[in-house]
């Protein structure tokens, strides 16, 4: 299925090992082992720094051909500057994911409650300015943004609205780009995630995301996906058992 990329968010879990990993496997192993069973990640710890020119290369290197990287943009151009006088860390920042070249999935700007409506001509102005090649996605937790402006601002720039399942907003299936994200975040409240098994039984839930997804795969429209720890407690079964409902489908 060359139009659907479904991993999970981050791979550095150590209390993966046993079950996923390989229980002798050493930290610094983990990727390229991930990169034998699934074709793409979301990497989570560029949202607290910037990577550096040799982790991006190491991380190209211990991958497989066809394999994609999503990334989400730093918190200090999201959180801490909430898009305003960080142009010299969104260029830090493109120039050293560029660095993955064909690996290079979208790039998830993923915002804080903070971050309101009042917010959206400055986002429309950043958004603006972007390079072009790259795709780009929006996650934002103020429901207030759901309305036309907003829809179109995403529009008219080609960048995904995340589809979000998680208790913290109400998922919206707006279709803004020419590509499909979504991200299974889960709830931390009654999911441990650290244990390194399904913690809650999701069959039934992933049974109804596949019948959302499947039109597009029709369509041969592009599907990135991502499964946080605190979807189910153990995102790669997650994957396996969504891909399943695939088979002989599509």
């Amino acid at each position: 299925m060359p139009n659907l990329h479904i991993g999970t968010i981050g791979w550095s879990y150590n209390f993966w090992k046993g079950n996923f990993y390989p229980n002798k496997s050493a930290s610094k192993d983990f990727l390229s082992y991930y990169a034998t069973k699934f074709d793409t990640v979301e990497a989570d710890s560029t949202f607290y720094r910037i990577p550096t020119e040799q982790a991006v290369i190491n991380w190209k290197n211990q991958t497989s051909e066809n394999f994609l990287f999503s990334f989400k943009f730093p918190s200090t151009i999201t959180h801490i500057k909430m898009l305003k006088d960080c142009d010299r860390e969104t260029k830090l920042f493109l120039e050293k994911t560029k660095l993955l070249e064909e690996k290079l999935g979208p790039l998830l700007l993923q915002f804080p409650p903070s971050f309101g409506i009042e917010h959206l001509s400055g986002l429309s102005d950043f958004l603006q300015k972007l390079p072009k090649e790259n795709r780009y996605v929006i996650e934002v937790r103020d429901e207030a943004f759901f309305n036309d402006e907003f829809y179109s601002i995403l529009q008219v720039n080609n960048v995904a609205l995340a589809w979000v399942d998680s208790p913290n907003i109400s998922l919206n299936d707006k279709i803004t780009s020419d590509f499909l994200y979504i991200r299974w975040e889960g709830d931390r409240a009654k999911v441990n995630g650290t244990l390194g098994k399904i913690e809650v039984d999701k069959t039934e839930n992933l049974k109804q995301w596949a019948e959302k997804i499947k039109p597009f795969m029709i369509k041969n429209i592009k599907v990135y996906g991502y499964f946080g720890k605190y979807y189910s407690g153990y995102p790669p079964s997650d994957i396996n058992s969504l891909l399943k409902f695939f088979q002989h489908n599509i």
